[in-house]
């Protein structure tokens, strides 16, 4: 009987080393500490008492909500508008690489950048926004400083920042599809919005599993724009799980926001692995 050569585990290992001392032991060692009144040089088991304290508190209830409702919209505007404007730049419009460019412009510009200038913009009294609404007889809300506002003015940020991203998947999409489906429909005498929906929808499936997969899970960890724009304020109106799990580690409270990271990394696994099965099982149906 010939015995296997581990000669094929010797690429595999250098890979799998990698893999766990960057990602597999920190991840267990998050669940440890999660269990844990930590310190930089003590620790101390107490079991689940730092999740009951999360689920306990009102402001880290809201954060996970938040995460949720900044996720969902900033992935279904990233989705429709990424698609609307992929249809339109490869419809043969004026200027349509110079519109390519612009759109993808702002995908290159640092997130902190983006967030910072737009706190900025969308200042109550002072920024660009309100004083150009001002102008035209408009009274501008306070899109940063209204609770009811804030979350909802950094997810507009977070998707024209994104959006050019989509866009490009959606272009490439779009580019796979035979230029024989579409003389076929037309001489059926099919609409453009016929079209749309019977041919290009569909077959930009694969495109569209990506975007949402990306933009949930971008949505899901988002933090740094939440940060330069509001730093989760006014109160607590505007902050997810990242940003209160930064709050709690400023406060030195580390067992607790050891915890609340287990608890996102299970939110977007939770999320994200069934999500992505039922795309990619309608997607073989199809």
């Amino acid at each position: 009987m010939t015995r296997k050569s581990p000669y094929p585990l010797w690429f595999v290992a250098p890979a799998a080393i990698i893999f766990s001392v960057l990602f597999l032991v920190p991840t267990l060692a998050s669940f440890w500490f999660s269990l844990t009144r930590w310190d930089l040089f003590n620790a101390q088991f107490i079991g689940l008492e730092n999740y009951e304290q999360f689920f306990k508190e009102p402001f880290l209830i809201k954060g996970l909500f938040n995460t949720v409702f900044f996720a969902a919209v900033t992935s279904a505007l990233k989705t429709t508008l990424g698609l609307l404007l992929a249809v339109l730049l490869t419809s043969g419009i004026f200027a349509q690489g110079f519109l390519r460019v612009l759109v993808f412009f702002p995908v290159l510009v640092s997130t902190i950048g983006v967030g910072i200038t737009f706190s900025k913009l969308m200042h109550p009294t002072k920024g660009a926004i309100n004083v150009a609404l001002a102008a035209i007889g408009i009274d501008g809300p306070g899109w940063l400083t209204d609770p009811a506002l804030a979350l909802f003015s950094v997810a507009l940020v977070d998707v024209w920042k994104g959006i050019g991203l989509a866009t490009l998947i959606y272009i490439a999409g779009l580019a796979s599809i035979s230029p024989e489906y579409y003389e076929a429909a037309r001489i059926d005498g099919a609409t453009r919005r016929q079209m749309f929906w019977r041919i290009t929808v569909p077959l930009v499936r694969p495109a569209t599993v990506t975007v949402i997969t990306l933009s949930m899970i971008g949505g899901l960890r988002s933090f740094d724009i939440i940060w330069a724009m509001t730093k989760g304020g006014p109160g607590f109106s505007s902050d997810v799980l990242a940003s209160v799990i930064y709050k709690q580690y400023q406060a030195g409270f580390y067992g607790l926001s050891t915890a609340g990271n287990v608890i996102l990394f299970l939110l977007i696994a939770g999320i994200m692995l069934p999500l992505t099965a039922r795309l990619n099982r309608k997607e073989v149906e199809q």
